[in-house]
């Protein structure tokens, strides 16, 4: 007999009061080594990868092919934690301030305490940042860093070149599409993303939805038919948990959305009830609240119009309705049970059509911010650019989004405007092309992460690059990207504690005193941290 005792089985640990959700079976071993230990609890050479987007964060170790955990920075119904507009007023902006670094703090330490059970002390950051993210948020987060959890050194890389890193390539053009807003290099920017999509689909669904509230009483529920009680949706139900589970469960394929039929198909009726009066009108008048206008029949004439256009949307949809149980509002808690949230289903097929719809200059559509991308690349460059495209971020998880785009950007292009009208005898006035510099690219067009690449008539290049990326999610390709560098030790710029605490200390003494001392070296911490806006065109768009 063996005088050797027997092993003790290891306890499985778990964290009591944990709020986050963990993403399912993130016990795998790394490829790197052999052991199935999870080494990155037991080392400290693997970085920490931070992706902080303003409602989701995803966090993890270098040389993961996917984050520990992802979790809202907010709560499932919170508001995002930072948004695209500060308050003017000098004493409202300092309290914004306040809340936001107590809530990163908060953040932060929930991430290294609870989710990855690490010592900030010695661990190395790398912060995926979006290159457009304002600096004030990313002072707070340095400095939450640096302050209060200590860390050694934090390195600040832009997502989309950790995009491309995931994908292995050097030379692309990537939109990335997240909740605040969708950004493509060289910079271009438009406020038409997820936030925007989920105000959209709940303009339409206060409108055209129909919310059935519970019975008062079991007798009522028996006897009372049901849709006797239909009533418009009140908006207490619709809270972001709600609106972010129809967005991301409810909607249907983008490919599904197709256009209505031409005027010949279309009845008398349909074409006289939905002449002038065009997709972009609906949503801008959607969006706008018509009762709230002061004129009482350009109101009743906005309602008669969007109620022909929601008969025609009806007619021609082939989408079915969807039922979800919600929440009643405070003033119904009585009743005996949840609410019943009808979702008309051509709203679940035309809502994401904001997305890709003509916008003006300052709200331009996905497929405009491409090819506005397109234009400030250099003409040799253009042709690598656009067989090169790749989409990442939350709201480009949609079904069918790198099809649809695809297809848009095409038919954009293939689209050329009629002349405008001229006088007897005189040479009609070609119209203005917009994009007629980028129609020779027409067959160059490929989505690197394209699901299914379709076989069309593409130049080789497109055939060869469509669909040939790694099958990483769109919304974790950044991390996945400050994953590969963390492993490789190249994280970006990177700012050492050292570094922090000299400038900071700087900045205190000029505070202090009273002459004003030329100094070439940074006088404030802000001047340590990377600024991609005042980088170099060329240097971006390669």
């Amino acid at each position: 007999m063996s005088d050797v005792p027997p092993a003790t089985p290891r306890r499985a640990s778990a964290v009591p009061g944990a709020t986050t959700s963990r993403i399912a079976s993130t016990s795998h071993a790394s490829p790197h080594y052999t052991t199935t230990r999870r080494h990155s609890l037991y080392g400290v050479e693997d970085r920490i990868v931070i992706d902080p987007g303003s409602r989701i964060w995803k966090v993890g170790f270098s040389g993961e092919g996917r984050p520990r955990d992802v979790l809202y920075a907010t709560g499932a119904a919170g508001p995002p934690l930072w948004s695209l507009s500060r308050a003017s007023d000098p004493v409202e902006r300092e309290e914004e301030d306040r809340i936001l670094a107590i809530r990163i703090e908060s953040i932060m330490r929930n991430v290294f305490h609870n989710c990855l059970l690490t010592d900030p002390k010695a661990r190395k950051v790398i912060i995926v940042e979006h290159p457009l993210m304002p600096m004030h948020v990313k002072d707070v987060l340095a400095r939450t860093l640096f302050e209060n959890l200590q860390v050694p050194s934090v390195s600040f890389a832009t997502s989309h070149l950790l995009s491309l890193c995931a994908i292995g390539r050097i030379t692309g053009l990537v939109l990335d599409a997240g909740h605040l807003e969708a950004v493509a290099l060289p910079h271009k920017t438009t406020p038409v993303a997820g936030q925007r999509l989920s105000t959209h689909i709940k303009a339409l669904l206060m409108m055209f939805g129909t919310y059935y509230p519970p019975p008062t009483s079991l007798m009522a529920a028996a006897n009372i038919p049901r849709d006797s009680r239909a009533a418009r949706v009140p908006e207490e139900v619709l809270t972001d948990a709600v609106m972010e589970q129809i967005k991301t469960r409810l909607t249907c394929n983008l490919r599904q959305a197709t256009s209505l039929p031409s005027e010949s198909n279309l009845s008398q009726s349909d074409f006289s009830s939905s002449q002038n009066f065009s997709s972009s009108e609906f949503s801008a008048v959607i969006v706008s609240h018509p009762q709230l206008s002061s004129s009482t029949s350009e109101t009743a004439k906005s309602q008669n119009k969007l109620q022909s256009l929601e008969s025609l949307y009806k007619r021609h949809s082939t989408a079915r309705d969807i039922q979800m149980r919600v929440n009643p509002p405070a003033a119904q808690q009585a009743g005996t049970g949840l609410g019943t949230l009808l979702i008309p289903g051509w709203i679940r097929e035309r809502a994401t059509e904001m997305l890709f719809e003509a916008g003006d200059v300052d709200e331009s559509s996905l497929p405009e911010v491409v090819l506005d991308a397109l234009l400030k690349v250099p003409v040799d460059l253009r042709r690598t650019m656009a067989a090169s495209i790749l989409v990442a971020g939350g709201t480009s998880m949609l079904p069918g989004f790198a099809s649809r785009l695809h297809s848009e950007l095409v038919r954009r292009l293939s689209h050329v405007p009629p002349p405008s009208p001229s006088r007897r005898g005189r040479t009609p006035i070609p119209a203005f092309d917009r994009y007629a510099a980028l129609r020779p690219l027409l067959k160059h067009f490929a989505v690197l992460n394209h699901p299914s690449p379709l076989p069309t008539s593409t130049s080789e290049r497109a055939q060869a690059n469509s669909g040939k990326a790694p099958a990483f999610t769109p919304a974790t390709l950044a991390w996945v990207g400050g994953s590969l560098a963390g492993s490789l030790k190249t994280g970006g710029l990177e700012v050492s504690r050292e570094k922090w605490d000299e400038a900071n200390a700087r900045e205190s003494d000029d505070l202090d005193e009273d002459l004003m001392i030329i100094d070439p070296r940074p006088t404030s911490v802000e001047a340590i941290l990377p600024d991609w806006t005042k980088m170099s065109p060329v240097f971006t768009a390669a």
